[in-house]
């Protein structure tokens, strides 16, 4: 599959009211991967959960489905936060989190997710600061979960210290820990996704892959100026210089008082003279 079909059906999918996380994380993946099968991915994930659901009584509740959920896929089966190589990028590709069983917060989050919804449990996405958790609306309140570290239970106080890992100290406790506790949908999630995918190949200098990345963040968000740009950047790296040339001249028009305005314009001018020595 080429490149440009795996972006239409990217864009297609989330035309959908209601798309599948799991099946939008999976075609990201296929950058990467370009022979993975999706449907034998959304197979394994329906497999973990029809597992879990043989192990349930009928009539079990949220608090019973989370506590069978977590014993199988954290103690069974080992799945487990990569702490040691937590920016290896294979880390934020679902495929590789079933294969290899670790993963970042939001990949081991978004597979939880995926299997809780087909045992019936309605559980969220939060865009912790620093740490994405997992919700689920109970009697008396919510009960946040990490599946990073096996599932645990999130008591306010955690999510204190959390907060104090990436806020300045007169800030935890001034913002309201409702706030940062906002369901995240599926959009923002992906986002997240992506972004944390583009900083480690950006930090590794890998130009065609972050190339990969963004032009999967420009399908989501198309009018969000910074990616135009950095889609440009990239192109420009790869000596892609019409496509670059076009992308940062987007750029300028969506942003005219870019305080990088100057730094653009001049690669604007070294893109248009090369445009002109390729004609």
């Amino acid at each position: 599959m080429q490149t440009q079909s795996r972006l239409e059906r990217f864009a297609e999918l989330l035309r959908r009211q209601n798309f599948s996380l799991a099946e939008a994380c999976l075609l990201i993946a296929q950058d990467a991967y370009p022979d993975l099968d999706i449907e034998h991915y959304l197979a394994r994930i329906d497999a973990l959960a029809a597992t879990v659901k043989s192990r349930l009584p009928g009539d079990a509740f949220a608090e019973q489905k989370v506590m069978v959920l977590n014993r199988y896929l954290f103690a069974e089966l080992g799945y487990a936060g990569n702490i040691d190589d937590y920016y290896d990028p294979r880390n934020s590709y679902l495929n590789q989190v079933l294969e290899r069983r670790t993963g970042i917060p939001i990949t081991l989050s978004i597979l939880y997710m995926e299997v809780g919804l087909r045992l019936g449990l309605r559980l969220q996405g939060v865009s912790f600061p620093g740490h994405f958790l997992v919700k689920l609306r109970v009697s008396g309140g919510h009960l946040v979960l990490d599946p990073f570290c096996g599932g645990e239970a999130q008591s306010e106080s955690d999510l204190r210290v959390r907060l104090a890992q990436v806020l300045q100290a007169d800030e935890v406790d001034a913002i309201p820990l409702a706030q940062m506790l906002k369901a995240a949908d599926s959009r923002q999630i992906l986002t997240r996704l992506l972004r944390n995918l583009k900083g480690i190949y950006q930090h590794a200098d890998e130009a065609q892959n972050t190339l990969q990345v963004i032009q999967r963040m420009v399908v989501l968000s198309p009018h969000a100026a910074e990616e135009v740009r950095d889609r440009g950047l990239a192109y420009y790296k790869l000596d892609c210089f019409r496509a670059a040339l076009a992308d940062l001249q987007d750029y300028r028009k969506l942003r005219p008082n870019a305080g990088d305005a100057e730094e653009i314009d001049e690669k604007l001018a070294a893109l248009r003279l090369a445009c002109a020595r390729l004609n």
